[in-house]
């Protein structure tokens, strides 16, 4: 087949080992064809994450460059989050708004409430029960230094896993719910307050600990520290050991890519292959570092062996 001149400029660059690559030759505040469009899907379909550098795009452009892949995720209830004005589509990740909403010091005293090092990693709003497909990340403004994310490849987590390991979580089902990794304490008045804010309209969902990718047939762990809270049908003792040797497993530095953030930059991954972790290491730099996303609405899980997500409590996630 013939690539047309446009989608022949496309450039994909490998960057690390098992997961991650970089897309040169497009300009994405140009109305993409057809052909360019399927490019970048395949690529983030194999690298499970791609990124993008020097992109100036507004807000309206990343609005319609999401929508190229599918609908836009709605957040029901009051989590809808912070986004620019005109622009619900939009969630806008900077540190001042979780200020305005939960207090000032917040990051640094959520980051203390962690129960493991690990607990940043997730995969986004795995508490719904269906979760997005993909997600794209726009840089505004970033710190000099600091602030670099992570994504590990799920699929290669799986896959590394033993045979009699992935025997058995083929099988099994697992909860996710906001803040989990983060011990709160109804003694403590500042996690009173978040815990209030959280339990306005909480959302819990049962998911596969294996889900079976609907557009490559890959199998994928399903489970982060950021979200699962328990393994179903386990005590929980069992179920933190099994978890613990997932969560270990899964963040492993081989399956892993870290990138640099620049104003302009961009990160496209899929969010039913990769997990990825928000940084830590800025929060106390009188530095910004705003962020804005956009996901493709996405469908409940679906297990190997047939089980599908199932809503414990809240609403599905609806398109704009």
């Amino acid at each position: 087949m013939t690539q047309t001149a446009h989608a022949t400029r496309l450039s994909v660059r490998q960057v690390a080992g098992r997961i991650g690559a970089e897309i040169s030759g497009v300009d994405l505040r140009e109305e993409l064809d057809e052909a360019t469009v399927a490019e970048i899907r395949q690529a983030v379909l194999a690298h499970r994450v791609v990124f993008f550098r020097d992109q100036q795009i507004d807000h309206a452009q990343h609005v319609a460059f999401g929508r190229r892949f599918g609908a836009l995720t709605r957040r029901p209830g009051k989590k809808h989050g912070v986004h620019p004005e005109g622009f619900p589509e939009i969630l806008t990740v900077d540190p001042k708004a979780d200020v305005e909403r939960y207090g000032k010091g917040f990051e640094e005293h959520y980051q203390r409430k962690w129960t493991s090092p690990l607990a940043g990693w997730h995969s986004d709003l795995t508490q719904a029960v269906n979760p997005p497909n993909l997600s794209i990340l726009r840089a505004e403004s970033t710190p000099l230094f600091g602030g670099d994310t992570q994504w590990t490849n799920t699929v290669a987590a799986y896959e590394g896993l033993a045979a009699p390991l992935r025997a058995l979580v083929d099988t099994l089902q697992a909860e996710h719910a906001f803040f989990t990794g983060v011990h709160l304490r109804h003694s403590d008045e500042r996690d009173r307050e978040i815990l209030k804010i959280y339990c306005e309209d909480p959302q819990v969902a049962i998911h596969p600990v294996v889900r079976v990718h609907p557009e490559t047939g890959e199998k994928a762990l399903f489970v982060s520290p950021g979200s699962t809270t328990r393994i179903m049908g386990f005590t929980e003792l069992e179920s933190r050991h099994l978890l613990d040797l997932l969560f270990q497993h899964l963040t492993s530095a081989e399956y892993t890519v870290r990138f640099r953030w620049e104003p302009g930059s961009i990160a496209f991954w899929d969010n039913r292959a990769t997990c990825h972790f928000a940084p830590t290491d800025f929060a106390h730099l009188d530095a910004d570092r705003v962020m804005h996303r956009v996901t493709v609405l996405g469908e409940p899980a679906l297990g190997p062996d047939g089980f599908t997500s199932e809503l414990v409590s809240g609403d599905r996630l609806a398109a704009w």
